[in-house]
Parts: structure tokens; sequence; C-alpha cells
């Protein structure tokens, strides 16, 4: 059996045991374990005990359980709520209403939390009761709510990239650094889609209109998390820390901002450690897995295999990467988006990088096909998520159909970051140190 062979089929059997719910790190670790073995017996556990030993001792990889710190310590000290208030008084008379608050305020919050499936959570714990009490149709709402919250992986900080850059030896404070154009573009091709949509439709909530010295007066409910946002992109960007550098002092910033709010309580404090310590044991766990089976692919010379196997057929860069798009789309209709990125980026580097495809903008590519995930039914994560916190007991199809035309979107922005790949490598190559 050839290598191609061995590969295919070895992916095949990841993936049909995760999609039976075994748990992602030990089905990774199984095969990882087990393919090697097959090649190299017993010596391929002293192997895997030094990669994975070498992987939970990465300085780097400390970021994660930070910056998953961080986003609980945001999360639990009420700023959304302020947040939403100033983002309804400044975009709530535009057409479209709330919906555009939606989306600026999953943005922002995006920019200190570093996850998808909390930033749809928390906005849409907020947001609902609102658009219920407006009157706004709830597939729009739930859609723009599952989709919104999608930019907390690509606006840094965020895990995936964390990981993505750990898994290929590149750098996480630029991934984050290139994460921040693509990410507003998105954000404002999110909210051009809600207004044209909204007039072309003819059908408009009307709000109350808030008074310029009122809404003047609430930007200072902004202040907390642009600061923290500054604080971590700023100093990465000019490089007066490291990824994991950045973190701490984002952690000690919101620390700061929770003990001045009155906030900072030993109940929280236990509240947000457990959380953190449950979700980075999760995710450093698949990590270890994703490390033991990139080992086996590399020792066993299945990703040489492939990448020459690809290769083979002459397709350019941009057909390469469009096939990958869809290889993604089916794949985030059956997989969540850790487990997706974590089994594929092993097999799909290799390639993209034979081709001469920019590491970094590879990263934001990957990102944005987790995202898409997200969003890709039946197992998109934060379909279930709004679903679950919407206050009507209607139908899942309604996010579902909500969400059609940011997919769509999401699609056509990554084909014109093929075409133009210095929207993303651009603002990194301007990084200081």
């Amino acid at each position: 059996m050839s290598m191609i062979a061995v590969g295919v089929s070895g992916f095949i059997i990841m993936v049909g045991l995760m999609l039976l719910g075994l748990p992602i790190a030990s089905v990774m670790l199984l095969v990882g374990l087990g393919g090697g073995m097959i090649a190299y017996g017993g010596a391929f556990l002293v192997s895997s005990a030094s990669v994975a030993w070498g992987t939970m001792s990465e300085n780097g990889l400390t970021a994660i359980p930070l910056f998953v710190l961080l986003g609980e310590f945001l999360l639990r000290s009420g700023m959304a709520d302020r947040m939403y208030v100033v983002f309804a008084a400044w975009l709530g008379r535009l057409p479209g209403g709330l919906l555009h608050t939606n989306i600026g305020c999953c943005a922002l919050f995006a920019a200190t939390s570093g996850s998808s499936v909390a930033t749809a959570a928390t906005i849409g714990t907020v947001a609902l009761p609102s658009l219920a009490k407006h009157g706004y149709p709830m597939k729009e709402a739930l859609g723009s709510l599952a989709a919104g919250g999608t930019l907390g992986i690509l606006i840094p900080p965020s895990v995936n990239m964390i990981i993505y850059g750990s898994m290929t030896n590149n750098s996480v404070g630029k991934l984050f650094i290139a994460g921040i154009i693509p990410g507003l573009l998105l954000t404002l091709s999110f909210m051009l889609w809600i207004l044209l949509s909204t007039i072309a439709s003819g059908k408009r909530v009307v709000h109350e209109l808030v008074p310029l010295a009122e809404r003047v007066r609430l930007l200072k409910n902004l202040f907390e998390p642009l600061v923290v946002f500054g604080i971590v992109m700023g100093s990465l960007y000019f490089g007066i820390a490291t990824a994991t550098e950045s973190a701490a002092l984002g952690v000690v910033a919101a620390l700061f901002f929770m003990a001045r709010g009155g906030k900072l309580t030993r109940k929280l404090l236990l509240q947000c450690f457990t959380s953190s310590a449950r979700t980075s044991g999760m995710i450093l766990l698949i990590v270890v897995a994703a490390f033991v089976l990139n080992l086996a692919l590399s020792l066993t010379g299945i990703g040489e295999a492939l990448t020459k196997w690809v290769t083979a057929f002459g397709l350019s860069r941009f057909e390469t990467l469009v096939a990958l798009i869809v290889f993604y789309l089916i794949l985030g209709m059956f997989m969540d988006t850790l487990s997706m990125m974590v089994a594929t980026i092993p097999l799909t580097y290799p390639v993209v990088s034979a081709l001469g495809v920019d590491p970094i903008w590879f990263g934001i590519f990957i990102v944005i096909m987790c995202e898409l995930g997200l969003i890709t039914p039946p197992v998109g994560m934060n379909l279930f998520v709004v679903q679950g916190i919407r206050p009507d007991r209607g139908s899942v199809s309604d996010v579902i159909q909500g969400i059609i035309p940011y997919a769509v979107i999401m699609i056509v922005f990554t084909l014109l970051l093929i075409a133009v790949p210095d929207i993303v490598t651009w603002l990194p190559q301007k990084m200081q140190g």
C-alpha cells in the first residue's frame, strides 16, 4: 500500500471516530501512535514521549491559558452589556439598526476574547431580548449573531492562531497583526450586507434617536476594551513583548479594570480560573495529540508523499486554494473547527508551502475556513449556540437560513484575499522587532 493510501485511510478513520463522538485528543493520539508504531514499533513511543514533553514545555503555548483567562475576565465583568448600549445608541438609527449593533459589538468583543463561541454566546445573550422587544425578524437577528460571533477567532487575539503558529513554527505575533485588516474588512462586509438588504427590502425598525451628547457620554464604556486591545496588540506590533507577554499584560490590565469597577471578588476569580483551566486543558491536550500525529506523518513520509502527489497534478496556486476552500467547506459540515484545524494542517501546510504560499497568509486562510465551519450545518457550533439562547422556541432552520448570506460573503472574501494577498501580509511586514 502506498504512503498516499495509508495517509488517506488514516485520515478517514480519524474523521470517522470523531463523528462517532470520541474525544478529539484521544482519536488523534490513537491514529498517530497506531500509525507510528506500525511503521517503527516501540521506538516510536519513545519519540512521542519526547515530543509531548517538548510541546507542553513550549513557552509560546503559555499564551493559550493566558488569553483564555483574559477572555473570562472580560466576559464576567459585564463589559458586553455596556458595549451593546454604546453600539445601539450609535448604530440603531442606520437601516438594519440593531443588526449592525450585533456585528459591531461582536467585532469589539472578539478583539479581547479570542473565542468565537464565547463571542456569539455573550453578545447573543445581551442582544436577543432587545431584538425581540423591537420586533426584529428572528431569522435575520440570529444570522447576524452567529456570523458576528465567528469574528472571535479572526480578530486577534485568537487561540486558533496560536495553535497554527505553534504547529507550523510561525510567529504568533505576526499572525495576530495579520488578522486585523481582514477582520475589520469582514466586519464592514457583514454590515454593508445588512445595510443594502434592509434598504432593498424596505422593512426598517424605527428606534428612538439618542441625543448626540448622550451618545458621546456613552463612549466612555468602550474605553476599557480598547485599552486592553491596544496594550495586547500594541506591545506585539512594536516588538515590546512576545505573544505570551502581551497576554500577561492584557490580563493585568483586565484585573485593574475589574478592581476599579468593583467586580474583583474571590468568587468571580474562582469562576474565571476554573473555567480557564478546563478550556485550556482541553485545548492543550488536542495540541499535544496533534504534534504526535504530525510526528507520525513526518517520519513515515506521508506528508511529503502527499505534497508530491498534489503538485504532480500541475494545479496553479489559485486552483489549489480554491480546491482547499471546497475541501474545508465540506469538512466543516461534519467536524468542529479545532479538530478540523489540527487534523488537516500537517497535510495541507506542506502542500501550500511547496506552491510558495506565504505561511502567515495561509494561517489567516485557515482561520477563515474555521469561521466558515462554525456556521456550516449540521455541526456548526455557533448555530446551536445562538439557537440555544433565543427567547422563543423556534426551529434551528431560522438560524441556518439567516447565516446563508454571511457564509457566501466569507467565501467571496476569501477569494478576494487569494487575489490580493497584501490585504493580509502588508501589516505584518511593517512590524518592528
